[in-house]
């Protein structure tokens, strides 16, 4: 099973983002974009003709992957990314690069917890929580339970830790009030991840402009996967679902990205007809779309 890589829902600005992503992080790059067909294009992808259909990219070490899917969903800081910088001047750099446009939702300075911190919505609406680390920089992904999911971030590190191989529970701090966690940090297929509960009403939660994308290399691992986190049946669609704590992932097999591979635009139009006709994905049903 690959690594958990965070996948983003821009409206119709995935490139652009990429690439001031690729310029702001280190270690920074982009590998892999295809596009949706430049011929007119109908149902839920009309008017996205030429967009990013799919792309991988690179920042500090983290596998991200992007598409561009329409205005359907907006980023919240339910999900946030926590970058841990070298140093101040590294800090200051990229807090200047993600503030440009962006919304500041806890100023850049001191605090007990850090002697160096900031929290911004950049320009596109993703979240970034910064800290000096003086360690190379990392990018962690950031767990907020609020709301009506507040309380939850234990149960869902031990849900999700229980699952995936290479993962464990690292490190559970409680609240000071005794709701829920202040921090919860834990390692899922081998990659870091945090979690952490929140006593306030925020009004936002966990939607499908930020899911986790998990990359099955048969059925067999992926009917697993997806039997075991599929919790909202209305949900599944394209192989997309909702789990209990309402997180987005999205269960795809490996070969998958062969077929978006292949430049030949018949072959590709017959795999996403089927592929949008599906809920759980079925890699018989793909490969037989894909060979017509």
């Amino acid at each position: 099973m690959q690594p958990i890589a965070p996948f983003l829902w821009f409206d119709s600005q995935a490139e652009e983002a990429m690439a001031f992503y690729v310029s702001a992080f280190e270690q920074g790059r982009i590998d892999f974009v295809m596009r949706y067909p430049d011929g007119p294009l109908d149902g839920p992808i009309q008017g996205l003709e030429g967009k990013v259909l799919t792309a991988v990219f690179e920042l500090a070490g983290r596998r991200f992957m992007a598409l561009d899917g329409g205005p359907h969903f907006k980023f919240t800081p339910a999900i946030s990314f926590f970058v841990g910088c070298e140093s101040e001047a590294q800090l200051d750099r990229l807090w200047g690069m993600l503030a440009e446009g962006g919304a500041v939702l806890m100023e850049l300075g001191t605090y007990p917890f850090s002697l160096k911190f900031g929290w911004v919505a950049d320009r596109y609406g993703v979240s970034w929580q910064l800290h000096l680390s003086e360690r190379p920089q990392s990018i962690t992904p950031l767990l907020l339970f609020t709301d009506a999911q507040a309380g939850r971030a234990e149960e869902a590190i031990r849900h999700y830790t229980a699952l995936f191989p290479d993962s464990r529970v690292d490190f559970l701090q409680p609240r000071a009030t005794g709701h829920g966690l202040e921090l919860g940090l834990f390692t899922l297929n081998g990659q870091a991840l945090m979690a952490s509960d929140s006593d306030l009403t925020h009004g936002f939660g966990f939607n499908e402009a930020i899911s986790l994308c998990v990359d099955c290399a048969n059925q067999e691992e992926l009917d697993m996967v997806w039997n075991y986190l599929s919790a909202v049946p209305e949900a599944e669609q394209c192989g997309w679902l909702k789990d209990k704590f309402g997180v987005s992932w999205q269960v795809v097999p490996e070969v998958f990205y062969r077929f978006r591979l292949d430049q030949d635009p018949v072959r590709a139009k017959r795999v996403m007809d089927v592929l949008f006709a599906m809920k759980k994905l079925d890699i018989a049903e793909l490969e037989r779309a894909y060979a017509g």
